[in-house]
């Protein structure tokens, strides 16, 4: 059971949509010595791994993330904002690991080596395993696990730092994307599967390595980890609905409406975060309002979009997903412009607020 939290107004760092992965870096490098154009042999590759060869190529990340993975493996090719260079590996029939190590077992957010050692098994074991993974594509790519991190605040989270094999740079390096308060972020271990519409899938034998600028990881670290209970509930249910509700994927298509540095107010139908009353340096209540009510799919109820763009637009993305409320309030300020009318009793998981768009017109719906 995780220990209650009390209030934790969020600040998203998320970024704004863009064509582009990534800009190129403000002055261009040297010319180094020609590659060889022939690929090394595996056991060339395997000797690379874990070395940070290219700790920095890539300098200004952009969009908003779900797996807080890079979204091409080539900075100069225009990616769209759901594609990854990594969504999830398998943990059967590893690539590369210590002898006698036949795969792995994901267990409350860890990972261990099967079989165990014959001595006392620790999380480290399972560090130089290189593991198959797949991008969001259907390709394969190699992932090699260089080193795994207990939480300080959390031991028994631990945080695995990867690298992926690069076919373009033919280099391993972090799939993580790095952010100036996190230049070399690690992931978390998460069981099952996100495809490109933000959907998750159990699968006993796959795990998501959740880098630690995305939303997946953001909320297990904000309190819904998806392996925990609380009072005998599984919190998993309430950690997807946080994945949606971080990007502000109204529609449960996988599309974000949020920009970089949003902060906002979580709290949920179970006690595990609440609603902020009191002023601090990220929140003040007084300026806070209702933006949308959440579940595992999507909003349920949307009062304003949180980065000020016009209501019908959402309506547009999602045709027939929302009808014109009644206005009812729910609870204190929470008053919907539309809702959904497919939603069951007790579908909706977690709600929250934001700061309102400047000068921003009230939202009508014909």
């Amino acid at each position: 059971m995780n220990a209650p939290f009390r209030t934790l107004p969020v600040c998203l760092f998320l970024l704004l949509s863009a064509q582009g992965q990534a800009a190129p870096p403000a002055t261009a490098p040297k010319p180094g010595p020609a590659r060889s154009v022939s690929a090394p042999t595996d056991a060339e590759r395997y000797a690379r791994r874990c070395q940070s060869q290219t700790a920095q190529r890539i300098a200004r990340p952009q969009g908003t993330m779900l797996w807080g993975t890079k979204r091409g493996w080539d900075p100069e090719k225009t990616t769209e904002e759901r594609t990854s260079v990594l969504v999830s590996v398998a943990l059967d029939a590893p690539r590369q690991a210590e002898d006698g190590v036949t795969g792995l077992r994901f267990e409350n957010g860890r990972l261990w080596a099967v079989p165990p050692p014959e001595t006392r098994a620790t999380v480290s074991d399972v560090v130089g395993t290189v593991l198959q993974g797949t991008a969001s594509d259907g390709k394969p790519v190699e992932v090699a696990i260089c080193g795994a991190e207990p939480a300080a605040d959390d031991p028994t989270r631990v945080f695995y730092r990867i690298e992926a094999w690069n076919p373009v740079a033919r280099e391993w390096e972090n799939p993580c994307v790095a952010l100036d308060r996190s230049p070399a972020p690690r992931a978390l271990a998460v069981g099952g599967v996100w495809d490109a519409s933000g959907a998750h899938a159990d699968a006993a034998d796959r795990v998501t390595f959740a880098c630690e600028n995305g939303a997946i990881s953001k909320c297990i670290l904000w309190g819904y980890a998806p392996w925990a209970s609380r009072d005998g509930k599984s919190l998993a249910g309430l950690h997807q609905a946080c994945t949606r509700l971080a990007r502000a994927d109204y529609c449960g298509n996988g599309r974000s409406h949020t920009r970089q540095d949003t902060t906002i107010d979580i709290y949920d139908r179970m006690g595990v975060l609440e609603r902020a009353t009191e002023v601090t340096r990220e929140w003040d209540p007084a300026k806070g309002s209702f933006e949308a009510a959440w579940a595992p799919d999507g909003a349920t109820c949307l009062s304003r979009t949180r980065d000020g763009r016009a209501l019908e637009g959402i309506l547009q993305e999602c045709p027939g997903r929302f009808q014109a409320s009644t206005g009812d309030a729910r609870d204190e300020g929470e008053v919907c412009t539309v809702s959904r009318g497919d939603v069951k009793p007790g579908a909706t998981l977690l709600r929250n607020l934001s700061y309102g768009p400047p000068k921003a017109e009230p939202a009508r719906v014909q």
